[in-house]
């Protein structure tokens, strides 16, 4: 069998296995792409957690490493046609036969410095093998990418080929050089420890904190005692507390504190009850209402106020809701600078 194309390829199974070829080479064909895909994902969890110190939701990582996968052949069959694939492949292996100069040449300055490997560090023979290993792969590289450039020089607008193509070309080669160079001419410096966390801080004594502005978010819900009684306890009676409510109507978000509809006058009703509440009991509160999105109010109120601490109570939502409904802590931790008491 004449067989061209990766699609095709099953044609040379079909004298050993008859009319299930197709059936058994697509099955070997996904798992072996399943096998490198999981591979590169470990090994860029590795990287990145690692040697990067970059985490990422793994979640997230998986979704990115298979879409890089997939998306490409997607939108190639979408927009081309099955036929194309074959030339995606191409094109595949020679973005991966570019890219390994930039993963050689920082693999073998990491495993020959002796510092970082001590024992585990390459021989010198092995460093020699791999450096010209490097070098015929990069040359042939450069080579490919000057023939190319050549034959499109002829084919192409001069303004395209002067404008991007050759300066995006030597702009990946003076990065490829600093990959090379950077190890060599860097200066070595002292680098945190992390593994796995970093190293433990010595606590010899622990100063007692006294929050004097307390912002405390309340929603009216039976979650609010508690919650404002987790406050109390922080702040004690020589605290000021800022009771914050934000009101979310649609009257709210477009007229903001213009806006005084039944919800708004129910709110500030219920915020003068709490606020008279804890006048009684030798407390000093603020009501405090705002109007719109739920995070940023409550993040403005603290803000504007020189808050020293905030306190939430959660709702103990499952994933769904959560996905429903939205994450008011999680949104808000994010835009403060202080710390954050979750109350459940």
């Amino acid at each position: 069998h004449e067989v061209a194309e990766i699609q095709d390829a099953h044609r040379l199974l079909e004298n050993i296995f008859g009319s299930v070829a197709p059936a058994l080479f697509a099955i070997a064909l996904i798992a072996a792409g399943q096998s490198s895909t999981i591979t590169g994902t470990l090994a860029g969890q590795i990287v990145m957690e690692g040697h990067l110190n970059l985490r990422i939701q793994p979640w997230l990582r998986r979704l990115l490493t298979r879409m890089l996968a997939i998306v490409p052949a997607f939108f190639t069959i979408l927009y081309f046609g099955e036929d194309a694939l074959g030339g995606l492949l191409v094109l595949s292996q020679v973005v991966l036969s570019l890219q390994l100069g930039f993963a050689i040449i920082p693999l073998i300055h990491f495993t020959s410095d002796k510092k970082e490997m001590k024992e585990y560090a390459i021989k010198l023979w092995v460093k020699v093998l791999a450096w010209l290993s490097a070098l015929v792969i990069i040359s042939l590289n450069v080579k490919l990418v000057v023939e190319e450039i050549s034959g499109w020089s002829n084919s192409m607008s001069s303004l395209i080929l002067f404008a991007v193509i050759i300066p995006l070309a030597l702009g990946v080669g003076l990065l490829l050089l600093y990959v090379f160079l950077y190890p060599m001419l860097a200066v070595k410096r002292e680098s945190s420890s992390n593994v796995p966390h970093g190293k433990a801080i010595e606590i010899l004594e622990i100063e007692k904190i006294a929050y004097d502005r307390i912002v405390v978010a309340v929603d009216f819900s039976k979650n609010d005692k508690n919650t404002i009684r987790h406050a109390l306890i922080q702040g004690g009676k020589s605290a000021t507390y800022y009771l914050v409510h934000v009101v979310e109507t649609a009257a709210a978000r477009y007229h903001g504190d213009a806006a005084y509809d039944l919800e708004t006058k129910s709110d500030a009703q219920n915020l003068q009850q709490y606020t008279k509440d804890l006048a009684d009991l030798g407390y000093t509160a603020l009501p405090m209402i705002s109007y719109g999105n739920t995070a940023s109010g409550i993040a403005e109120v603290a803000n504007k106020n020189n808050a020293e601490l905030l306190v939430m109570g959660a709702h103990g939502h499952r994933v769904l809701k959560d996905l429903i409904f939205g994450t008011t802590v999680n949104a808000v931790r994010h835009k403060v600078k202080i710390p954050v008491l979750i109350v459940r």
